[in-house]
């Protein structure tokens, strides 16, 4: 990073808001891998110490995790994690998002992100959630904030996607060892050239999202 230049930090001006109100169990949620041609749709759930006037320095540099490094990321995943009141991961399956659609397999994996964390942190009680810019009408249980381009605004958010990407992404470089004719390992799923190029010479593996339009359309 050239000298004087900082590195961005994702706000935690909606969390501080919100603590103020009494609300003290914020659990950041995103997801991951929703638009990918294989391989699950991940979310990573995370609640921070928002009370720690240092936090915003000890998780310098979590931000969308998108435009993030992958050896920053990999980083950061860790420290995101040691620093956490609580947080979990969960996943929908390929086949799950075949089966539901994409965006109940995202709920799917949002419910599934809880219930890890919930395992983690038995006595932990989340008291709202905060969103990417979406709803969850069907957890109707616990309040919910849904915050425009969250992963950029809210360091929550922003904590939650780290930790999700970094989780499916080395899930994927596993799986590449049994698909290694997808370079799964490079792409993780995306709809690249090379990952168009090998569908057409080796057909769809049982990773593959049948039900997305570029995957199926080599069975028509």
């Amino acid at each position: 990073m050239p000298k004087g230049r900082k590195t961005k930090t994702a706000s935690l001006m909606h969390e501080r808001q919100y603590y103020a109100q009494g609300i003290r169990h914020i659990v950041g949620m995103d997801e991951v891998g929703r638009g990918t041609w294989a391989g699950p749709v991940t979310v990573g759930a995370v609640s921070l110490p928002i009370a720690d006037a240092k936090l915003s320095t000890i998780l310098r540099g979590v931000r969308d995790s998108k435009v993030m490094t992958p050896k920053q990321r990999t980083l950061l995943s860790e420290r995101i994690k040691e620093t956490a009141i609580a947080w979990g991961i969960g996943s929908a399956t390929s086949g799950d998002v075949d089966e539901l659609g994409i965006v109940p397999a995202t709920k799917l994996a949002m419910q599934r992100a809880l219930q890890d964390l919930a395992k983690r942190t038995p006595k932990f009680v989340p008291d709202c959630l905060f969103l990417d810019s979406l709803l969850w009408p069907e957890m109707k249980k616990i309040p919910q904030v849904s915050i425009v381009d969250g992963d950029a605004r809210s360091l929550s958010i922003a904590a939650a996607s780290v930790i999700a990407k970094v989780w499916r992404d080395n899930l994927m470089v596993e799986l590449a060892k049994e698909f290694p004719n997808y370079d799964f390992e490079q792409h993780k799923g995306y709809g690249t050239a090379k990952h168009q190029a090998a569908l057409k010479a080796y057909g769809p593996s049982p990773l593959h999202r049948m039900s997305f339009a570029p995957v199926r359309s080599l069975n028509e």
